[in-house]
């Protein structure tokens, strides 16, 4: 794998599915020791309303929320 010229890689398929990289996920690059390690955002506003989805429950149906 190599850097282009604007700084880009691209991240293999299987690595995007597994990691759950889908488009418009935010990610950052930390740097640890002698690395520098891709990693999920998980502060984005993105994240945090993935991580509520399903996750409110009010006893009443949808019709009746409405």
């Amino acid at each position: 794998m190599k850097v282009s010229e604007r700084g880009q890689v691209t991240i293999p398929l299987a690595i995007r599915e597994r990691y759950g990289l889908l488009p418009d996920t935010e990610v950052e690059f930390v740097e640890r020791e002698d690395e520098l390690v891709l990693v999920k955002n998980q502060n984005s506003r993105r994240e945090r309303i993935r991580k509520l989805y399903g996750q409110i429950t009010t006893g009443k149906s949808t019709d009746e929320i409405m």
